[in-house]
Formats: C-alpha cells, sequence, structure tokens
C-alpha cells in the first residue's frame, strides 16, 4: 500500500513537471477548474469561471445585427455604394433627374437581396436550433433531469445512452460496466469507424447511481479549449473521506461532441467544454462571406465602367466650359444668368455641373444587374433541389441548397478535395476471395468455392471447401475422407480458424441488458449480434466466417498493428494445451518471414487481388512448444513493463515472435463504395479536375480505397512523402519526389502524404511541396486533422494561379475544409449533419458531384456570364446616345429621354428576356454534358467572362449606340418635316425615336444569344417589345391628371404615324444586328469550338429535351410536381417519358456507363 501511494505521488508529481515543462502551464489563465455537479467551495472570496454555454451556432446573423451586417455587405459592393453616392447628390444639388430614378431601383436591390439572405439565414438559425433543442439527460437536484441540449453547463453530470452522440466534451466519469470503460466511435470527427475505448478512473467508476454521483466531490482541472482533437491534459481529485485523491487526465478519459457511444448501456460523464468552445466546434472555421468569381468580376468590370462614367462626365464638363467661353454662348438673350448666379464661386460651380453630368451619366453602371442576379441565383437554385438525377430514393433525400450565391462557381471549378470515409466508400467491407494453400476461392452464396466453379456443380464433380461450422460439426465422420482431402480439410480449418481468431473484434448483443455470460446468448446464433473492430477488413472477415466454434480458445497475448510492421498477431492456447501464434499483414510484411507454404502460389493470387481492387492480407501461424512459449512469455513481459525505450523493445519482441511462420493463405476484401464513385472520378478527371483524398483514415486503408475508386490507377507511379521524422528529412524526400517527376515525366505520378510529414512540409518547404502536388495526377493525404484538411485546401487557393476548390465530406472533421474551400459541398451520410449544415450544397451521394458540377455548374456559368455581360451592353447602347446628344445642346445636360422611360427601361422594357434567359438557356443538352466531360474545359478559368469577351461586349455597345444615335440624327438632317402634313419633329421624338431602335435591338441581339428557345422565352421576347410599344401609347396618348410636366404627350403616336421612322428603325436594326450574324455563322463553320461542335451534333440527333427539370414521373413530392407543372408550361416534356438506353444515343459508346449518370430515351422528349 506504501508502495502504491508512493508511486502515485511520484507520478502525480512528474505530471505536474511535465505541465510546466511540456504542455500548457497551470496558470489561471491556462487552465480551467471545472466542480462537478456545480458543487462550487463555501468559503467566500471564491469567483467562479465563466463558461461558454452549449450551443452550437452556425448562422451569420441575429435579429439585433441582421439590418447593420447586412447593409455593410451589401453597400461593400461597389455599385451599391456608388448608386447611394449618387441618390445623395440628387437630394443635395439641382440635378436633370429625380431622385427617385436612382433611390427607387437601389431600395429595391437592397430590399430583395436582404429578403434572400435572410431567408437563407433563417434555415441555418431552424438547423441549429434542431441541435440545441435535442432532449438530454443531466443529474440535477438529486435526479435524472431532462433538459435541452443547449441547457448543459461546464460541470453538469450528463448521462449518455448507446448510440447516442455525446452533446458536450465530457470527461468520463463511470459506465454500466464496473471496470468504467466505454466504447466510442468518432467517425465524425476524424473519419476513424474502428472501436476506441474510453476510461473513467477508478475512484468516480464506482459511482454508477444518480445517488452516487450526485453524492461525489471531486474536481477537474483541465487546459483551456484548443482544436487537437488527440490532445487533452488535466487532472481530478476526488475526497474520500476526507482525503483527496489526485488522478491524471489524457485523452483517453475524454469523450468528444460529436462522437457516438457503441457497445455500452449507458454512461456518465461531466461536462468540460460546451458549445462553440467544444473541440468539434473549435474545428470549425470561422464562417465568412464567399464570393464567387463572377461577382469578383463584375466588381472589375464596374470599376472599368466607372472610369468611363468619370471620364465622360469630366469631358463633358471640360467642354461645356469651353464652348461657353464665348460670351453669346455663356449667357444668351434667352437665358440671362442672375446677380448671384454671375458671383457665385466658379469652383463649386465646377463641381456641381460635374455632378450633374455624373448624374445623368449613372445608368451607365447597372443596379439591376445587382437585383437581377441575386433573383437568377435564388430561382436558379431551385432547379437543383426539382432535379430527379440527385434524388436518393433509399434514404428519400434530394439536393438542397443553402446558398444560392456560389450557383455559377459550380461550373468553375479546378480541385476536388474529398473526404473518404462515408463520402467515397458506404463503409461497408464484403468477403470476396481468398487463396488458402495455393487455391484460389470465390465467395458464393455464403460459400467458398474453388475458382472456375459455381455454387451448383456436384461434389463429386470438385471439392467444395465447406464452412467452419460443417468442419467442426462433421469432424467424428472421418471415415469417408481420403488421406489428401483430410489435408486439405485440415488446412481450410486452420485457415479459417486464424481468420477467426486474429482479430480485435467485440461483440454487442442488443438484449445485454443484464448480467450474465455473453455467449449463454448466442446458441445457434439467433440473437442479432454487430461486430466493433478497429478496421473494417477485420470486420468483414470475422463476419465472413460467422459461426460458434465448438471449442473455446484462451487469448494469451495481442501484438498490436503498428505501421511499420504493418500486420498484427495473436497468441493462442488450444483446448488440448497448445500454444499458438495466427498473424496476419500486408503480403510485404507477411510473406519475408515465412518458411513453408505455397508462397508463390500465394504471392501471384495476392497481385490478382490487388488488380480487381480488393484489399488484402496475409494470414500465417506458428506452433510454440513449451521451452519457445516460457522465451516468449519472459520478453513479452520485459518489453511490456520496461520504463524507457518501451515500443522499441516491443518491436524488437515483435519482430523475434512474427519469425519462422507457416503460409496459410490470403484474404481478398471488397471496400464496398458508393455506387458509382470510379465513374464520378474518371468524368471529373476528363473534365479537366484534379481529386485530392483528405482522410483522417490509415495510410494503408487509404491507398487500398484510392486504388479501387479508381482515384490512383494501376499504371500510376505511386510516390510517398510519410513517417517523415525532421525538415532536414522531408526536404531531402521532396527534393528526391521531384527529381523522378521530372525524370519520369512522361508517366502519370500519385502522391501520398500523411499528417505529420504534411506539418513539416508546410512548414519550411511549402513551395517545394505544392509544386511537388501540382506535377502530381492524383494526391492522397492520410492521417490529417480536421484543421490540416483546412490548411491544404487553404494551401492551394492561395497559390499564385488562385484555383477555384471544391470541398466534399460527411462529418464533423471536414466542416472545416468545407468551409475553407471556394464551394463545400456535404454528403447526407451516416454521420449527422454537421457537415450538411454548414456547406453551401448538400447531395445525398458521391455519384451526384458530376452531374452537379459538368450540368447545373456549365449552365449556371453561362447563364450568369452572359447575363452580367448583356447588361453592360444594353448600359452602353442606354447611355452613350445621351452623351453623344450633350454635343448638340451645348452641355447643357438635356436629357435625350423622358424621366419615365430612363425609370423603366432596366426595369420593365430589358429585363424579363434576359432573366428568363438566365433560368433556361441550354448551350447544350444535358447528357452531351455528361457524356462529354472535356466541355466543362471550354468554360473553365472563367473563359466566358473574360476580359476579351468583356471588351467585346462592351465594344460592341458603342458601335449600336453611335448607330442608333447618328442613324436617327442621319435620318432627321437638317430636315425634320417627316410628316406627310409638313410637320417638325422636335427633340422628345428624335431621343423617342433612338430609345425605340435601342429597346428593340438590344432584345434582338439577346435573342440571337439564345441557343434554347421555349415558350417563355417567345413570351417575354416579343412580349417586351410588345409592352414597350403598347404602354408608350398609353403613356404618350393621354393626359394624366397626377403627372406635373407631360412633355411625351402624343409624341409617339406620331412617330409611329410616320412611314420614314418606321424605315429608319428597321435599317437600322438591320445595320447593327446583320454584321452579328455574320460573325457567329464565319466563326461556327470555320472555327467552331468544342461547345458548337457539340450543338451541331445535338441537332442532327434531334435531343430537344431540358433534362434539369424534365421527365418527372407521377406522384413525387410537391417541389417534383411543381417542377413537372413548370416543364408541361414550357411545352418541352412527356411526363409518361420513361428513362432507359437506347443504343442510338449519341455520346454514349463505350462510356455510357462510365460518364451518363442518368439518361433519358430522346425520342420520348
Amino acid at each position: 500500500m506504501f508502495t502504491l501511494q508512493a508511486s502515485l505521488l511520484k507520478y502525480v508529481f512528474w505530471f505536474r513537471s511535465d505541465l510546466s515543462n511540456g504542455f500548457d502551464p497551470p496558470h489561471q489563465s491556462d487552465t480551467r477548474t471545472v466542480y462537478i455537479a456545480n458543487r462550487f467551495p463555501q468559503h467566500g472570496h471564491y469567483i467562479p469561471q465563466r463558461f461558454a454555454d452549449n450551443r452550437i451556432i452556425s448562422s451569420k446573423y441575429t435579429i439585433w445585427n441582421f439590418i447593420p451586417k447586412n447593409l455593410f455587405e451589401q453597400f461593400r459592393r461597389i455599385a451599391n455604394f456608388y448608386f447611394l453616392i449618387i441618390f445623395l447628390v440628387q437630394l443635395m444639388i439641382d440635378t436633370p433627374t429625380s431622385p427617385v430614378t436612382s433611390g427607387l431601383p437601389l431600395f429595391f436591390v437592397i430590399t430583395v437581396t436582404a429578403i434572400k439572405q435572410g431567408f437563407e439565414d433563417w434555415l441555418r438559425h431552424k438547423a441549429d436550433n434542431e441541435v440545441n433543442g435535442a432532449p438530454v439527460f443531466v443529474v440535477r437536484s438529486g435526479g435524472l433531469v431532462q433538459t435541452r441540449s443547449k441547457n448543459i453547463r461546464v460541470g453538469d453530470i450528463v448521462r449518455v445512452a448507446k448510440d447516442e452522440t455525446f452533446p458536450a466534451d465530457l470527461v468520463l466519469l463511470s459506465s454500466d460496466r464496473a471496470e468504467g470503460t466505454c466504447h466510442i466511435t468518432t467517425a465524425s470527427l476524424d473519419g476513424e469507424t474502428n472501436l476506441k475505448t474510453h476510461y473513467a478512473v477508478p475512484e468516480t467508476a464506482v459511482s454508477q447511481s444518480v445517488s452516487q454521483l450526485e453524492a461525489l466531490q471531486a474536481v477537474v482541472e483541465c487546459q483551456q479549449p484548443e482544436a487537437d482533437l488527440y490532445r487533452f491534459v488535466g487532472r481530478i481529485t476526488v475526497t474520500q473521506q476526507g482525503e483527496e485523491i489526485v488522478r491524471p487526465l489524457g485523452p483517453e478519459n475524454l469523450l468528444l461532441r460529436g462522437a457516438r457511444l457503441k457497445n455500452t448501456k449507458e454512461i456518465f460523464g461531466v461536462a468540460v467544454y460546451t458549445g462553440m468552445e467544444s473541440k468539434m466546434a473549435l474545428n470549425y472555421k470561422c464562417k465568412s462571406q464567399k464570393r464567387s468569381a463572377v461577382e469578383k468580376s463584375m466588381n472589375t468590370f464596374l470599376i472599368i465602367y466607372l472610369g468611363i462614367l468619370l471620364f465622360e462626365a469630366i469631358l463633358s464638363t471640360i467642354l461645356k466650359y469651353a464652348w461657353q467661353a464665348e460670351n453669346k454662348w455663356d449667357e444668351p438673350f434667352y437665358n440671362e444668368k442672375t446677380e448671384q448666379e454671375r458671383n457665385s464661386s466658379k469652383i463649386l460651380k465646377f463641381i456641381s455641373d460635374f455632378l450633374a453630368f455624373l448624374v445623368l451619366y449613372n445608368f451607365i453602371i447597372p443596379i439591376s444587374l445587382y437585383v437581377t442576379v441575386e433573383m437568377q441565383k435564388f430561382l436558379g437554385s431551385f432547379f437543383i433541389g426539382w432535379d430527379l438525377d440527385l434524388y436518393h430514393e433509399e434514404s428519400d433525400q434530394r439536393a438542397q441548397v443553402n446558398t444560392s450565391d456560389l450557383n455559377e462557381e459550380l461550373g468553375q471549378v479546378e480541385y476536388v478535395f474529398t473526404d473518404k470515409t462515408g463520402t467515397l466508400t458506404e463503409n461497408e467491407m464484403q468477403f470476396r476471395e481468398c487463396s488458402i494453400n495455393g487455391i484460389k476461392y470465390q465467395e458464393i452464396n455464403g460459400k467458398l468455392v474453388p475458382e472456375g466453379m459455381t455454387d451448383d456443380t456436384p461434389d463429386a464433380a470438385v471439392p467444395r471447401l465447406v464452412s467452419l461450422r460443417e468442419i467442426c460439426g462433421n469432424r467424428g465422420h472421418t471415415s469417408a475422407r481420403t488421406p489428401g482431402r483430410e489435408t486439405r480439410i485440415r488446412e481450410e480449418e486452420l485457415f479459417l480458424k486464424a481468420v477467426s481468431l486474429c482479430h480485435t473484434v467485440q461483440i454487442s448483443y442488443d438484449q445485454t441488458d443484464g448480467p450474465g455470460e455473453p455467449f449463454s446468448h448466442a446458441n445457434g446464433f439467433t440473437t442479432q449480434m454487430e461486430y466493433y473492430a478497429s478496421s473494417p477488413d477485420e470486420k468483414a472477415l470475422v463476419e465472413s466466417v460467422n459461426t460458434q466454434l465448438s471449442a473455446l480458445y484462451k487469448l494469451l497475448h495481442v501484438l498490436e498493428f503498428d505501421p511499420n510492421r504493418r500486420r498484427m498477431s495473436v497468441i493462442l492456447q488450444t483446448p488440448s494445451g497448445q500454444k499458438i501464434l495466427f498473424t496476419k499483414g500486408a503480403e510485404s510484411a507477411i510473406l519475408p518471414y515465412t518458411k513453408s507454404g505455397e508462397i508463390e502460389k500465394t504471392r501471384v493470387h495476392v497481385d490478382e487481388f490487388a488488380l480487381k481492387g480488393l484489399r488484402t492480407l496475409v494470414v500465417a501461424y506458428r506452433l510454440f512448444s513449451a521451452e519457445e512459449y516460457k522465451e516468449v512469455e519472459r520478453r513479452i513481459h520485459e518489453a511490456r513493463t520496461a520504463l524507457q525505450q518501451r515500443e522499441e523493445r516491443l518491436a524488437e519482441t515483435f519482430s523475434f515472435i512474427e519469425k519462422d511462420l507457416e503460409l496459410l493463405g490470403a484474404t481478398g476484401v471488397e471496400d464496398k463504395l458508393q455506387e458509382k464513385v470510379q465513374e464520378t472520378i474518371e468524368a471529373l478527371r476528363l473534365a479537366g479536375i484534379k481529386v485530392w483524398v483528405l482522410t483522417g483514415d490509415k495510410h494503408e486503408t487509404a491507398v487500398s480505397v484510392s486504388l479501387s475508386c479508381g482515384h490512383f490507377h494501376r499504371t500510376m507511379n505511386i510516390l510517398e512523402l510519410v513517417q517523415q521524422k525532421s525538415d532536414h528529412e522531408c526536404a531531402e524526400q521532396l527534393r528526391r519526389l521531384a527529381r523522378r517527376i521530372k525524370e519520369d515525366h512522361v508517366i502519370q505520378h500519385g502522391l501520398v502524404v500523411d499528417g505529420a510529414s504534411l506539418s513539416l512540409a508546410l512548414r519550411e518547404h511549402e513551395k517545394l511541396f505544392m509544386e511537388v502536388c501540382k506535377n502530381c495526377s492524383a494526391v492522397l493525404c492520410c492521417r490529417m486533422a480536421p484543421l490540416q484538411k483546412a490548411k491544404v485546401v487553404r494551401l492551394l487557393k492561395t497559390s499564385p494561379e488562385k484555383p477555384i476548390t471544391l470541398a466534399i465530406g460527411d462529418g464533423a472533421n471536414d466542416v472545416s475544409m468545407i468551409q475553407e474551400a471556394h464551394v463545400g459541398i456535404g454528403i447526407m451520410g451516416k454521420e449527422g449533419r454537421q457537415a450538411v449544415r454548414n456547406s453551401d450544397y448538400a447531395i445525398a451521394r458521391f455519384k451526384f458531384l458530376a452531374k452537379l458540377l459538368l450540368v447545373h455548374g456549365h449552365f449556371y456559368y453561362v447563364r450568369i456570364a452572359t447575363l452580367v455581360q448583356y447588361f453592360f451592353y444594353k448600359n452602353v447602347c442606354f447611355i452613350t446616345p445621351q452623351f453623344l446628344y450633350q454635343f448638340f445642346c451645348l452641355f447643357s445636360q438635356q436629357t435625350l429621354y423622358d424621366s419615365v422611360y430612363l425609370t423603366l427601361y432596366n426595369i420593365c422594357f430589358t429585363s424579363l428576356p434576359i432573366l428568363v434567359y438566365s433560368l433556361f438557356e441550354q448551350l447544350v443538352h444535358p447528357h452531351v454534358l455528361q457524356s462529354k466531360p472535356a466541355l466543362y474545359r471550354d468554360i473553365s478559368k472563367n473563359s466566358v467572362l473574360s476580359f476579351k469577351t468583356f471588351l467585346y461586349w462592351t465594344i460592341l455597345g458603342f458601335c449600336h449606340a453611335f448607330i442608333f444615335f447618328f442613324g436617327s440624327y442621319m435620318l432627321m438632317g437638317e430636315d425634320t418635316s417627316l410628316m406627310g402634313n409638313g410637320q417638325m419633329f422636335g427633340n422628345w421624338t428624335f431621343g423617342t425615336l433612338v430609345f425605340t431602335v435601342m429597346v428593340i435591338t438590344v432584345t434582338l441581339k439577346l435573342a440571337l444569344e439564345t441557343h434554347f428557345w421555349t415558350w417563355i422565352n417567345h413570351f417575354v421576347t416579343w412580349g417586351s417589345i410588345a409592352f414597350y410599344f403598347i404602354f408608350s401609347l398609353f403613356y404618350g396618348g393621354i393626359i394624366w391628371p397626377f403627372l406635373h410636366t407631360q412633355d411625351m404627350y402624343f409624341v409617339f403616336v406620331q412617330l409611329l404615324s410616320s412611314g420614314s421612322a418606321w424605315f429608319a428603325i428597321i435599317i437600322i436594326i438591320i445595320t447593327c444586328l446583320f454584321p452579328d450574324v455574320i460573325k457567329k455563322v464565319f466563326y461556327r463553320h470555320l472555327q467552331p469550338t468544342s461547345t458548337q461542335k457539340s450543338q451541331f451534333i445535338e441537332a442532327y440527333a434531334g435531343v430537344s429535351c431540358m433534362d434539369s427539370v424534365c421527365c418527372f414521373p407521377e406522384g413525387r413530392g410537391g417541389c417534383s410536381r411543381l417542377a413537372a407543372l413548370l416543364e408541361r408550361l414550357i411545352g418541352r416534356c412527356d411526363p409518361r417519358a420513361a428513362r432507359s438506353w437506347s443504343d442510338s444515343d449519341p455520346f454514349y459508346s463505350n462510356d455510357r456507363s462510365i460518364l451518363t449518370l442518368s439518361p433519358v430515351e430522346a425520342t420520348h422528349c
């Protein structure tokens, strides 16, 4: 007893010194003191620490900060801020136009945007409330009280039942097991699905009832919250009978929020970190406003147009004063100045005139562009949710859009960062093949059958491998066995025993609610069992030989798996008392240590399994004599009890034991990938998108899955940067890899990096590491902490090329990289909803990513890129005649158009055609985009919205504006008597003629750009022109009593009554658009792009169905029915069309199954 206390005191002293030397110092600012059950000290000078509550917050706004924060974000946009300034200028000085012309559109834009962003944030609040309102049980007031998760306080004792997630970071106090242990899975945190064992200290483990826990007097001292999932330093002081007992606490005592309790009925733990201070929340990246590349381009273009505006305003002001240098123009007889005007400051007058011109030309900056973009994004995002190709029937989940601000970014992705567990895989293993003593077997209907045979082959024809149950049950019936068959059966039995016994799997029985022997439930295996394994391979192997042995084996030692040995072993005592070693591991870790068996045949079989994408393990055994086992026992005991260099001594002992093995065979296990993962990755690769896999899983497991899913090819040269111990070693390895890539530049390379090596590489060799990565076709990062994932994404995102990145994952460990990437996508998997809540988009399966990018991303980007450039084009057409007109009115700031036309041009006359275009346009049919992923390259790197295309649209706008103005001017010239009765035209008639030509021309220009016509396009295109004529007739044909002045009275009617005016309108429109038609025909036939070639083939094949919202079967949900109704209104779809393959479908030859995820029979559409 004295020795134990002395050892304990020594350990506590070491622990304290370790805290002060190696870990966070235990000062008040760096540590927290948690009184269990909030039993605070009674002395008066104690001041309790303040801790965060247990609420999780993923939303951006609150009721109180929504208006100021949203307004701040909106006025960061150049156009909004600019129009605010213009509106204030119109209020302060006398300007040619009313403040309403700027204020009303600005108010409309701000309001619509605020409503949209407020609605999206309300959805996030709703998701947070579901988590924060989840029911939990805490120990309070001497009993178990049910409350909401958000009400948990630091110090509360929380009860968690089996299969529930932990609502906060808890220190384990006790469980339903006497030893105070529990098992958890942390798949949603680090991607690892293996079962982890956590422990309570002995002094609290005995407190298994509420009354005992209520009476517990204990204090936890620990470090302040930090993001590292694998680090926790603390101690617990338990007071028993007046004596304080101190125990150290480590990661094995801490239950993390988001982890799930398994194989344990219930546990009690004390909350130490809550809410946004929990390790899971600290691994969330701070939520920031994401802005798409298109929006950044818009801001750049707006600055250019602002420069054009300032140039025009300054030039007009200078020319005005140059013109007025002559007295006859400065003060004509019909407009004499007042005395106050003569004596006013010339500088102030110059500024006032400059601001007046600024207001006159301000419509060159299209404020309605932003509101149209917002409406397009918001309305267009519904197509993702309505798309039944993105609907997962098994889980009844459809695609979800959490933010519509990034729709077009889906068409610009260059790098995809994906998690492995639950994203690429279903995380379900299935035993497929094995090799026993050089004979290869396949699993068919639960039985192992030699290769080349079927399950129904007669037993007399081939020797069928029976199951272990048959082997054990028929042990006494040996009369019919030949000596050769006896030997084979013995080898088969030994192999199956090795698979059954060489593991660390734990079994859970659903009905084990009370004490008793667990195997008492298992007679005949009629009860439901659940396996928990350190790796999914082990689970699959044990399930494949799921049978009850008729003999009991005593487990003597487990030689744990480690990445250096790459194998694990167990030492067992057989019923006869013999000691035997079973070992399994990678072929490179087992075969060199074998002395007998079919080594070469097994090696060939292992390679064949690997080529099929199976995860392989080699199995061997060794029998010990009594003397050999004594030596083994001694060595293991000495190594395990060593105080220094324990790991090295254990490795040496394991190597001594695991030699002179006898080979039994090998296993091939299939890691069940999600459906069409390989096809999706291949489609992304053909689209020019590089895929990186970032996972917290083991190196071997991650590489195996990368091979099976097609991320790594069998012909790819795999490079490794793993287990680097120092900066120098890491740098040398990186240089070796760079040289190797340069020497072997012809073949493709794949890179494997582990978390520790990555930390070293990013510390001082970031540039070299990025050079190696960019020259690799595929990169796999394993053993990654959540924040390391985000760091890798940030590293690539901020590289000189500034590529667009996308991150996809399903667990809380993926939230950081999802928030860091330009586009974050959550998978609606089995590991909670943290990733979905914090993502921009959510889909049910990885395979849906192909259509989301290749089809929806393509459509959204092309639509919005055209929308942005068209808006600048039509506003240049709108304002340039206004500027030219000043040369003919002595720069008197006289407006060319009526104020009503100024206000309605962007709101009514030209708004709907471009909005409908941006919702429905399809340059190429969806199936062509999916079957030809290379078309995605045509729009990469913001090519449709490049400066070259922007310059083309701008120059085109100026050219058309000059034709509008001077075409109308040349028609009228000096002779303005175009009426039959000799009546003359005035300046309002001239302006109306220019405006009429402009409205028709810009509308028809968009019609020329439209490839996919629906009746809605026809309605809004021709309807907008008709509306302009009808409105103008009513506006100018009636005297409206509420208008102060009516300059346009009868002007439009008079204009339309002139045949010369009609002739001018037609000639000017043809003059503007005919060169565009010639250019389109010329380029499409002489220099067609890949997209245009696809359009030719599509037109030839007669494909004319819009798949995004097409071919919806009856009986779907509300959104689906709405989409079906919309499609029928468009008139492009037969709802009875069946989804099926047709050999005549275009583009669906050899790559049909790979690249086309959900075809439509073209003849039905």
